[in-house]
């Protein structure tokens, strides 16, 4: 049976071609022969067709021999067989993965059949960022936190972290959006026994028309949401036309939350910044706050696919997860650490107990005069 992934290979040394963070077309580690997107896809043509047909033969024999055991129907159709085309070894990945690296040879390896019945991404923002840059920003990202426990940071996995592109949909809109406001002034009056607070209360209405470029909602349901906006924004400046070349030597995401299951969450951004946006033009008052449910009407909408860059390690401490995510393009970092709770209380007692002989002696100093 034939192979079903395609491992890029050099054509003069025949070593894995990988797309290096920082550069503009796929490079070869070894001679350093480059090439550009659109040669790598058009050498690799036939070589992909081929693993889509033989993937395509496996995924079935896969799930027949599977039928009569003890793994669920749901469990089968979220499992794929693919064989690594440099080393032979076959593994199992998930249904969603389009690229990935050979866990015994280290090859990067497309499947290419992951690539049908979807949409093919109309951008790509390349990685700017490397792995060493991710696990300097890991151990930056440590830095200052004092409560972190002792044997966290030492045996964190830092080798483990992960080059992965997320799908996003980006949505132009018009929209119109209209919201009431309630505007406050305090004026103070002070007389000999007492201080008076006249408050006045104004209700403000704003409205209007807003234009909407490349919002984006991750398309992956297994990526938190909120570790996605945070490390946002991209800069969309960078966009490039997709190429699966740029995939090759990192993992790489199909969506499982199509464009229509993103709109909400495009709407409800959208929705907040607009709201946002009529309240700061008003001014002059003390306080100003959403009075009522605000309006909101999207005019038009235009929805592009795109992959972004993403550095990802999600390690386990005292058997609770921590995840670190940094923007493979800017740099941005965030991440969830643990609290150690014997720093927790120890380092205020210890603080406490500096403070306390300089208290001591300053009131004894008051006391005395």
């Amino acid at each position: 049976m034939g192979e079903t992934s395609v491992s890029y290979k050099c054509p003069h040394c025949g070593a894995p071609l990988s797309f290096l963070p920082g550069h503009d077309k796929v490079t070869c580690e070894y001679c350093g022969t480059e090439y550009d997107a659109a040669s790598i896809e058009e050498m690799f043509a036939r070589e992909q067709d081929a693993a889509r047909r033989a993937a395509e033969a496996k995924e079935a024999d896969f799930k027949a021999a599977e039928a009569g055991s003890a793994w669920s129907p749901e469990e089968c159709a979220a499992m794929t067989m693919q064989t690594c085309s440099s080393c032979g070894a076959e593994l199992v990945s998930d249904g969603n993965t389009m690229a990935t690296e050979c866990a015994y040879c280290g090859s990067p390896n497309m499947m290419p059949a992951k690539f049908d019945g979807m949409m093919k991404p109309d951008f790509i923002i390349p990685y700017k960022k490397t792995k060493k840059d991710a696990q300097a920003a890991l151990q930056e990202f440590y830095k200052g936190k004092y409560l972190l426990p002792d044997g966290f940071a030492g045996g964190n996995r830092m080798k483990d972290i992960q080059a992965m592109y997320v799908p996003f949909w980006l949505f132009d809109a018009d929209v119109f959006s209209r919201a009431n406001f309630r505007a406050e002034n305090d004026v103070r009056h002070e007389t000999e026994t007492e201080i008076i607070t006249e408050t006045s209360v104004y209700q403000c209405e704003r409205g209007g028309s807003m234009h909407f470029v490349r919002i984006p909602v991750d398309g992956s349901e297994r990526m938190d949401d909120a570790y996605m906006d945070s490390i946002e924004p991209f800069d969309y400046g960078e966009l490039i036309p997709f190429s699966a070349a740029y995939l090759t030597g990192h993992l790489a995401d199909k969506y499982d939350v199509d464009a229509e299951a993103s709109i909400p969450r495009a709407d409800a951004r959208m929705r907040a910044t607009a709201v946002d946006a009529l309240q700061k033009t008003i001014k002059g008052y003390d306080r100003c706050s959403v009075d009522g449910e605000p309006s909101f009407l999207r005019e038009r909408a235009e929805i592009s696919y795109a992959m972004m860059p993403v550095w990802i390690l999600t390690t386990r401490y005292e058997d609770k997860p921590y995840t670190f995510m940094m923007n493979g393009q800017t740099g941005k970092f965030v991440g969830s650490l643990p609290i150690d709770k014997r720093k927790s209380w120890l380092y205020p007692a210890i603080a406490l107990a500096a403070f306390w002989p300089v208290f001591y002696f300053i009131v004894q100093y008051f006391m005395t005069s």
